[in-house]
């Protein structure tokens, strides 16, 4: 253990070495200057011979000032005391209060940065003499730091106590109720593929915030990382991070103080001070919200993430499934006049910023909630595909000249007469929906950004991604010289648009398939009978509008009975399809799991661990562009290099919450770690051949 502290000192001093040393000048300027953080020696209140009474070490940190817990964390120093005491007198453990988390430059801190209280059982010798005070002096050395400099500090502290009797200095009481409750009881902890799991006991109805577990014994943890805590009964199960290095042994006990976070009022709920052994750590439960690893909020980071969500946003105009309703969108704007383009442009942007806000709030409930979802979290249900089917079929219908959709029409005036601003409200959001499968770069950084951003950050970062999912019809309706640029209207343009319905088509087509890798054969084959069914009815309605007759009698009770059927039909055919089934490839992939992870790094592996789902487009061009080819698989052959494929079809919270540790909200996401690497290197989501031939061995 002495050799562990050591170790613990060395770390911490390197860490601040940084601090310390660019600060010289100014701490040789504040050496004669009062300390940063002022001390002193304080007893409780006079005492009779024999009994054990409190001393108080009182630390004051100045404004912007910290002092540090007794396992400061990834750096610091706390108070250490040497005692000179009258002889028959001794004195116990320090006794710290529940501390608070600091994260400087990605290492956690555990600190204070308030006044606080080091208390210290005083024993008074038997022999002393009623009325005499007794001299005590302890020699202390401590850290004061900031989040730019460090300075060591040190200070005799000298006090007395009174043999005899008297009254009680009041603010004790403060000082000890900051201290955390010991429980009575055991809690057991074991060992995962990347970490420890403890359980402690804790009543199912007591309150609780926003837990932070603070590990006593040093070198076991990795203190920075991402903690998660669940309820099961009156059990409270948290998961910690192991330490990189060195690679940690099972201890033969784990303690520490488990932070209750703060009340409903804002006021601190105290701290449980309490010791795990080795046992049975029970499963399921359900999670606490707790976000991701701690990251303070900034300005720049809120910025940092409109930005690329609004960048995210334009990329997605480029997709497949987005591009054909845009490019007849566009066309048809063409032919509107200034007055209704701006109106249409309006009515689009709003629909496609409603639509993208309304898929983040459901998110951001449902996490709030406790499931573990990410974006694009709607298209792991088989019957939010089923549904997305059927709309593709409706499009693709249009497209083909089979019925006209209001807001689609390409025809003369169609643009205002037959669509109109609804119309255009309406292709917004349908735009949006069918444009959240897709991630792609500077978008997944963004959302998974909005994921640790204040609830109203994050919907900021949504709007900002629907704001630049329609800038540029925006920029259309306002901008005349822009529409000018497209070409003039003619009859080429009946024929663009039934071109656009093979792309359509095509979607259609992937959406079958992703039907049955959902839901199973049965499901598929009933969504696509679905789908027949809205062919017929909409061929039945485009022979009414030919006729000049309207079409609101037939569309209204027709997408009625489609939806109702839908519902009724969806529980019935539903079952486990095979999504999730991971084909081990040119490449030989097997699923991910943490413990088939960990057990490949403790071989000393490369690991290439991929993270996919059938619905992402980006995903399946990677793969077949850069993943799977006999260049990579050489590649990976020649220097051992295992691969995990994480299938994120159908929702799995496993992969979810390693998704979410990693701050990424959705697929693909792409790791490498190299055989004696601490970390994975993040890999960009647009891949390409070489760059994986050359990714064992360093050459990007």
């Amino acid at each position: 253990m002495q050799h562990m502290s050591f170790q613990r000192t060395l770390l911490a001093l390197l860490a601040t070495a940084w601090l310390v040393l660019g600060s010289l000048p100014a701490m040789a300027q504040l050496a004669p200057s009062p300390a940063h953080i002022r001390a002193s020696l304080l007893a409780e209140r006079p005492a009779r011979p024999g009994e054990t009474i409190t001393l108080a070490v009182l630390m004051q940190p100045d404004k912007g000032w910290h002092g540090y817990w007794s396992n400061p964390g990834d750096a610091g120093l706390p108070v250490s005391l040497e005692w000179t005491l009258p002889p028959g007198a001794n004195t116990g453990a320090l006794q710290f209060p529940v501390p608070q988390t600091l994260l400087v430059q990605g290492l956690m801190n555990h600190v204070y940065e308030h006044d606080y209280a080091v208390l210290v059982p005083f024993t008074v010798p038997q022999d002393a003499k009623p009325g005499t005070a007794l001299p005590i002096t302890a020699k202390a050395n401590w850290l004061a730091c900031t989040e730019a400099i460090c300075v060591p500090e040190e200070a005799v502290l000298q006090g007395t106590v009174t043999v005899g009797e008297g009254p009680a200095d009041a603010r004790f009481d403060g000082w000890r109720a900051a201290l955390p409750a010991p429980l009575d009881r055991q809690g057991t902890f074991a060992a995962s593929p990347t970490g420890w799991r403890i359980a402690m006991p804790f009543p199912a109805g007591a309150a609780i915030g926003s837990p932070h577990f603070f590990i006593a014994g040093e070198g076991v943890a990795d203190y920075a990382k991402r903690q998660t805590f669940r309820r099961v009964g009156d059990m409270l199960v948290m998961d910690l991070a192991k330490a990189a290095f060195p690679a940690p042994e099972a201890p033969a006990t784990l303690a520490g103080v488990l932070s209750l976070g703060n009340g409903p009022d804002g006021k601190p709920l105290g701290g449980i001070a309490f010791t795990a052994a080795p046992g049975l750590v029970p499963e399921g439960g359900t999670p606490l919200d707790m976000g991701t690893a701690p990251v303070p909020f900034s300005a720049a980071a809120l910025v940092l993430a409109i930005l690329g969500a609004l960048a995210g946003g334009l990329i997605l105009n480029v997709m497949p499934c987005v591009f054909p309703i845009l490019s007849l969108k566009a066309m048809a704007l063409a032919r509107s006049g200034s007055d209704h383009a701006k109106a249409e442009a309006i009515a689009y942007t709003a629909g496609v910023m409603l639509a993208c806000m309304a898929l983040g709030a459901a998110m951001l409930a449902l996490r709030a909630a406790g499931t573990q979802v990410g974006w694009a979290f709607q298209l792991q249900d088989p019957g939010v595909v089923a549904l997305l089917l059927l709309l593709a079929t409706a499009i693709t219908a249009n497209f083909a000249g089979l019925y006209e959709l209001p807001g689609l029409s390409i025809e003369s005036g169609g643009g205002v007469a037959k669509g109109g601003w609804l119309g255009a409200f309406g292709t917004g959001l349908l735009a949006a929906f069918v444009a959240t499968p897709c991630t792609g770069p500077f978008m997944a950084a963004a959302v998974g950004a909005a994921l640790i951003l204040p609830a109203w950050a994050a919907m900021a970062v949504f709007a900002a991604l629907g704001f630049g999912l329609a800038l540029p019809f925006l920029l259309l309706g306002f901008v005349p010289a822009l529409r000018r640029l497209l070409p003039r209207p003619g009859a080429w343009m009946e024929r663009f648009r039934r071109a656009m319905a093979v792309p359509m088509g095509l979607t259609v087509l992937a959406l079958c398939w992703l039907a049955w890798r959902l839901g199973g054969p049965a499901y598929a084959a009933g969504a696509i009978a679905l789908a027949v069914l809205v062919v017929a009815l909409l061929i039945a309605i485009g022979r009414t509008q030919r006729r000049g007759v309207s079409s609101a009698r037939w569309a209204l009770p027709g997408s009625v009975a489609l939806a109702a059927l839908a519902l009724i039909a969806a529980p019935r055919l539903a079952a486990e399809g095979p999504g999730g089934a991971v084909e081990a490839g040119l490449l030989d992939a097997k699923p991910f799991s943490e413990a088939a992870l960990a057990q490949a790094r403790a071989a000393g592996k490369p690991v290439f661990a991929y993270f996919t789902a059938d619905w992402c487009l980006s995903c399946k061009v990677n793969e077949a562009a850069a993943i799977e080819r006999e260049t990579t698989r050489d590649a990976f052959r020649k220097a051992g290099v295992v691969v995990l494929v994480g299938d994120w079809t159908r929702r799995d919270p496993k992969i979810t919450s390693f998704l979410s540790a990693q701050g990424a909200a959705g697929v693909p996401l792409y790791l490498f770690y190299p055989a004696k690497a601490a970390a994975p290197e993040k890999l960009p989501q647009v891949l390409s051949a070489d760059f994986m031939a050359g990714l064992p061995g360093g050459n990007k």
